[in-house]
């Protein structure tokens, strides 16, 4: 079972690494594979109730690896950690199926409280590098979550969010997508590569349009108030000649 487990998540790797260039390689060299197979044996002690031996189990990996993972979080399976240093997943987490994290991911907690305190990712979802996503929110399947963002709010399926706070970016929903196409393509760092505007940006260039068109307003009206002047006191209008 561990054999098979083992070999899906390098299989996986192999997959969606272009620099991954043999099974071995990816067996040794790959930090977000040994963190995922320690977390198998920390979460495995943590349901046995060796809660200490758990906690030391995921700490050892920590220190091996750099990515701190909690033993009581729960992974599904193809977890892809890419990089991995600074990663950091939080006791009451859950990660879906065929998801994949960059480096400096956070799944925490935005608040102190009891229960749920950690996000659940739902599958196939894409976490970019330092993006932090907090709290007991759900991250819908099929979701994007760029690079550097910071997620507060429940991100529904087929979703691309980006920027801080994190807000949706306009893209097309696979009911659009080609036939035959259910999932979305892959988004390194989750970023959008369909020419897609960061939705900060997008608002700013719809102000700056709106104030263009209030200056030129302006301006018409001023235009207008001068020539009513000049007809009432019987000088001839600013666009027109004087008579002679």
């Amino acid at each position: 079972m561990a054999f098979m487990f083992l070999r899906e998540t390098v299989r996986t790797y192999r997959e969606r690494d272009p620099a991954a260039r043999s099974f071995l390689e990816v067996l040794l060299c790959y930090p977000g594979v040994h963190a995922v197979m320690w977390h198998k044996l920390s979460h495995a002690l943590w349901c046995a109730n060796l809660r200490l031996l758990g906690r030391f189990s995921s700490h050892i990996a920590r220190w091996l690896t750099g990515i701190e993972i909690h033993p009581a979080a729960k992974l599904g399976r193809r977890l892809v950690i890419d990089h991995g240093m600074g990663v950091v997943i939080g006791e009451t987490a859950e990660i879906g199926d065929d998801c994949y994290l960059y480096h400096q991911v956070t799944l925490g907690v935005a608040r102190a409280q009891g229960g749920k305190r950690h996000p659940t990712v739902g599958n196939n979802v894409i976490i970019g590098a330092g993006a932090k996503v907090l709290g007991p929110i759900t991250i819908g399947d099929n979701a994007r979550v760029g690079s550097n963002a910071v997620v507060l709010e429940p991100v529904p399926a087929d979703t691309t969010v980006v920027g801080i706070p994190a807000r949706p970016v306009d893209r097309s929903p696979i009911r659009d997508r080609p036939a035959g196409t259910k999932t979305r393509g892959f988004d390194p760092y989750g970023i959008p590569s369909d020419g897609s505007l960061d939705p900060l940006l997008h608002d700013l260039d719809e102000l700056h349009c709106e104030l263009a068109e209030l200056e030129a307003r302006v301006a018409r009206l001023a235009i207008e108030q001068v020539r009513q002047r000049q007809l009432t006191a019987g000088q001839p209008a600013a666009d027109q000649p004087a008579a002679e």
